[in-house]
């Protein structure tokens, strides 16, 4: 991310950086306050992400944050290693070209995750080391989620407005439906707290972030225990419909 100071040689300019002071200070507050138990946390991700499967622990991936700006984002591997990603653009353009909820792939049996894969996603626990992010300025505790360089591709004009605020680990998006969400609802979501941004709104959002992540937790169990309800198929009446 472009760190550039201002022309006295001070701290970096506001407008350069999109981090009031404020939103520095609340964001390495609260990291410092919560940083026994985060390390405590991630250590134990760490260890269950290395146990699980071969491959690195981190993966770094290209996102794009502060007007347009791409930057490397941290995350726990929750994939195993060159796992192809080509489904995932093909849902994302798909939600993009209609107005169906911003809801996720079927990760429980998708068999790229490595063990306990959906579980650290379903929680938000593989995002933990964005806090590295959030230190380095790329990112803050509050603001739009940084989307993947082919997804901005897709952007239109308008819908860019909401790289107009620092990425971050939650925001008015995720405490707001989130997954019962177009891509459009989540866009204007993202611009209005672009605009909106103050002191209170991001305290508000974070105290409302674990309930969020419950509510989300429940809904994605929802699907699994509807479809583990239904009685068996027969297996050849199944055979006769595949072939139809």
């Amino acid at each position: 991310m472009d760190r550039r100071s201002n022309r006295h040689g001070g701290a970096p300019d506001r407008k350069v950086t999109g981090l009031p002071l404020w939103k520095r200070v609340l964001d390495l507050a609260v990291i410092l306050a919560l940083s026994p138990g985060l390390l405590i946390l991630g250590g134990a991700v760490a260890l269950a992400v290395a146990c699980g499967s071969r491959g690195p622990v981190l993966f770094r991936q290209p996102r794009v944050g502060y007007k347009g700006r791409e930057f490397a984002m941290f995350k726990f591997r929750t994939m195993q290693v060159d796992a192809v990603t080509q489904v995932h653009q093909e849902h994302f353009e798909e939600l993009v070209g209609t107005e169906a909820p911003m809801t996720k792939l079927d990760e429980s049996n998708d068999p790229r995750l490595v063990p306990l894969g959906a579980l650290l996603r379903a929680t938000g626990l593989d995002e933990l080391p964005q806090l590295l992010n959030v230190v380095r300025g790329e990112m803050s505790l509050v603001g739009p989620r940084p989307c993947i360089t082919y997804e901005y591709k897709h952007y239109q004009p308008w819908q860019r407005r909401r790289f107009d605020a620092v990425p971050g680990l939650t925001g008015l998006w995720q405490v707001s439906g989130k997954n019962r969400t177009t891509f459009n609802q989540m866009i204007q979501l993202d611009i209005e707290y672009s605009e909106r941004m103050s002191l209170w709104l991001d305290l508000e959002i974070i105290l409302k972030t674990l309930p969020a992540i419950w509510r989300q937790c429940l809904e994605s169990r929802a699907p699994k225990r509807t479809q583990a309800s239904k009685p068996a198929v027969d297996d050849t009446k199944s055979a006769q419909l595949y072939r139809i």
